[in-house]
């Protein structure tokens, strides 16, 4: 069975010891992450979705993750950019990428996936729309916060009628990992823990 990848916010402000958010634990997960995108097969691969969390300074103060969190992820600052590498995905997997200034990245109307390389651009939902036209019906989902933007990424997932497996071993948490997030949100949905490499 073929399936999409949704690598959330792994930028440096979370995943770098030093970022401005970091994620407890999560520098350790850079050097596995990337080995598993590189070992991904094009075969039962459709896609790598990078997901940015992505802040203006001018607007963050009156957000409402202003009210939880310090600024970070501001556009275009070394704490913006992705960790991973997208050139070392095999040349068959398609990759991309979308921005999103808030924690669900399907909260906010009109984003646009955006193909690294070519620059093509497709609306979100229709993105998604196509792929399950094209019998993909399985999302894995990796990266940080397994309590926050992971969570909501796989919300959307199941209310888009995928299946979601998530690897515990290549997402972390703020105040709680993944085996307890899906344990309290999606209890008999069609959500599990990847087996463990």
């Amino acid at each position: 069975m073929r399936r999409f990848i949704v690598a959330v916010d792994t930028q440096a402000d979370f995943m770098r010891a030093d970022g401005a958010l970091a994620v407890d634990g999560a520098e350790a997960l850079i050097g596995p992450m990337q080995a598993w995108l590189k070992a991904l097969d094009p075969a039962e691969t459709a896609g790598v979705l990078f997901t940015f969390d992505t802040h203006l300074a001018e607007t963050f103060p009156g957000s409402a993750e202003a009210e939880q969190f310090p600024i970070h992820c501001v556009r275009g600052t070394p704490g913006w950019q992705n960790v991973l590498d997208a050139n070392a995905i095999a040349p068959g997997i398609p990759t991309y990428r979308i921005e999103k200034g808030v924690f669900d990245m399907w909260a906010e109307p009109d984003l646009m996936i955006e193909a690294i390389g070519s620059g093509e651009t497709t609306a979100r939902d229709a993105f998604f729309a196509e792929l399950k036209a094209r019998g993909i019906e399985q999302g894995t989902i990796i990266g940080v916060a397994a309590d926050y933007c992971v969570r909501w990424a796989i919300d959307g997932l199941v209310a888009r009628g995928f299946s979601v497996e998530v690897p515990p071993n290549l997402t972390r948490g703020i105040a709680r990992q993944v085996e307890e997030v899906l344990a309290a949100a999606f209890a008999g949905a069609p959500v599990r823990l990847a087996a463990k490499d």
